[in-house]
């Protein structure tokens, strides 16, 4: 039933269109255009003016032939750098790029199987529910567009988003992600004629980077310092240093406690500076502490995990629950109440130069969710919506 060519051909025609994050305007339109002549009702939101995207999340709605609850099914529209001008090579079976970009299928594998799976669904009148399709903007860059989705537009309480690698396990869990900023604010000066009259910005930032605990704290806990900025010439005392960085943690309260030890490393290599004997209030620190997303975490017997496991059995498979690290538009939809499981499109490699995915991995998933789709409208009698 799954047409391979046809799935090969999408993938190949999605991925060369430039859509890094906020510049998904093209491929929001090619995908509404295919969606439409697929007899979805297609809804834009206005996120675009909260994310800074030259267009909104796109929400597709597919009436259903059985009589069950909505369920949806997530991608996003968006690659990261460098994602222009990507050139999809395709041999034995494995899609890459040329090696000058990514190849893109972080995530529009899921937008072309998502696509697929409702061709076949319909061109073999199979048993569905109602079915809505999102399609958010600038996931990459923050998972802005599930933020500022508009849920009014969404009926479905669960669902899937298909924006992993591992076509053998649903995603279960993953942790809450806090971002924090911190400005270290120094003193200029020459630095050949007269450096004793400055207070050099980057050493006390330094001093207080040297003091984290960074990388793996625990088995369900991780902090990461990934941007430093300094803007001057090598002849001038550095004033100002801003640094970036996230902590993770599945726990909350050890989210909180690693967030508020970072900060206090920060305050207090700032307030005990030896610089500040002699300069007064200076140096001085700025914080900035922000939740980017919370945690998720779905129980074995909710009915995201035991439709997928059912469907992955009648298809001769074992799904797996896991654990992961990294977060996902799902951990927004969670946020709002809407249960989402997150299931593997066979990407790998993603984010850098080196993705590459194989047909037979996205063939393995349109042919799941199609199952997934069955499974669920097997749930209510039969009746035409």
């Amino acid at each position: 039933m799954i047409n391979e060519r046809r799935l090969r051909d999408l993938f190949e025609y999605l991925v060369q269109i430039d859509s890094v994050s906020r510049q998904e305007g093209v491929i929001s339109r090619e995908i509404r255009k295919i969606l439409e002549s697929m007899g979805a009702d297609i809804f834009i939101d206005d996120s675009g003016r909260h994310t800074g995207s030259d267009t909104g999340n796109l929400i597709a709605r597919f009436k259903g032939n059985r009589a069950a609850p909505p369920l949806f099914f997530n991608a996003h529209m968006d690659t990261v750098e460098p994602g222009k001008g990507i050139k999809p090579q395709f041999a034995d079976g494995v899609f890459v790029s040329d090696g000058t970009t990514v190849l893109g299928a972080d995530d529009k594998s899921a937008i072309a199987i998502i696509i697929e799976a409702m061709r076949v669904i319909q061109e073999n009148d199979l048993p569905h529910g109602p079915i809505e399709v999102v399609l958010t903007t600038c996931e990459e860059i923050g998972l802005l567009g599930a933020s500022h989705l508009d849920y009014s537009l969404l009926n479905a309480g669960y669902g899937y988003a298909l924006d992993t690698f591992d076509t053998e396990s649903i995603v279960t869990s993953a942790p809450a992600a806090n971002h924090f900023e911190f400005t270290v604010h120094g003193k200029s000066a020459h630095a050949g004629a007269e450096p004793e009259k400055g207070i050099n910005a980057i050493v006390v930032a330094a001093r207080a980077i040297a003091g984290l605990r960074l990388g793996r704290i625990d088995s369900e806990t991780t902090c990461n310092i990934g941007f430093i900025e300094c803007a001057g010439a090598t002849n001038i005392v550095p004033e100002t240093v801003h640094i970036k960085g996230e902590a993770r943690s599945h726990d909350a309260s050890m989210l909180e406690k690693v967030t508020r030890e970072i900060t206090a490393v920060f305050e207090e290599t700032v307030h005990n500076a030896p610089e500040r004997q002699t300069n007064g209030d200076l140096p001085r620190l700025t914080v900035s502490i922000k939740n980017q997303f919370p945690n998720t975490f779905i129980s074995e017997d909710h009915p995201v995990v035991t439709i997928a496991r059912t469907a992955a059995q009648n298809l001769g498979r074992t799904l797996v629950s896991k654990k992961t690290g990294g977060g996902s538009d799902a951990n927004i939809f969670f946020s709002k109440n809407i249960v989402t499981g997150v299931i593997g499109t066979g990407m790998r490699d993603a984010h850098t130069v080196r993705e590459s995915i194989r047909l037979a991995d996205m063939v393995k998933t349109v042919a799941l969710v199609v199952e997934i789709m069955g499974v669920h409208a097997g749930r209510g009698e039969e009746k035409a919506i």
